[in-house]
């Protein structure tokens, strides 16, 4: 009963930051929720053995590599759900924090980080939002560290020409 709590506990306090790294990941609302929730039911499969073990991670570790899992293990099995509509939805209330101030330069940030392949947007997000080392990514990844140095040179690289082109859009008179 104890490890349930534990669990409970754990779930309320990170859920929030986990959807923000799967929405920067995927750039889907609901699509992030779903990674969220099922990271988290994997996360509770495991959670007894998870304090038991000494080699395994810290919760948190674990649940960002279950979730970088499930990411990409649902890029590769996705073919096409998308629908396409003739008339497009109004966005629904609940994006309040989507208003503030810099709201622009993050709607961009997001929209260029989904036209980034799914592992380079990875390693983006794992080492430049959530300020993980390359050690850290591309043991998540299960890759070497100058694969992740590599895919995260060209995914920078790959958002400056990105965000280049935007701008030059914008300044066009």
């Amino acid at each position: 009963m104890d490890e349930l709590i534990g669990f409970e506990e754990f779930a309320a306090a990170r859920a929030g930051r986990l959807f923000q790294v799967a929405y920067l990941m995927c750039g889907d609302w609901h699509q992030a929720q779903d990674l969220v929730q099922t990271t988290l039911a994997k996360m509770y499969a495991v959670w007894g053995r998870l304090h038991r073990d000494e080699e395994n991670p810290s919760p948190d570790a674990y649940a960002r590599k279950v979730l970088l899992r499930c990411y990409l293990s649902h890029r590769r099995l996705r073919r096409s759900d998308e629908i396409a509509v003739a008339d497009v939805p109004d966005l629904p209330a609940t994006l309040d924090d989507l208003t503030g101030p810099g709201t622009e330069l993050r709607l961009t940030l997001v929209a260029a980080l989904r036209q980034l392949p799914p592992r380079n947007r990875a390693v983006v997000v794992l080492r430049y939002l959530e300020d993980h080392s390359i050690e850290a990514v591309a043991e998540m990844l299960g890759t070497s560290r100058s694969a992740v140095k590599g895919l995260s040179t060209r995914s920078l690289s790959r958002l400056r020409e990105i965000l280049a082109e935007d701008r030059e859009l914008l300044l066009q008179p």
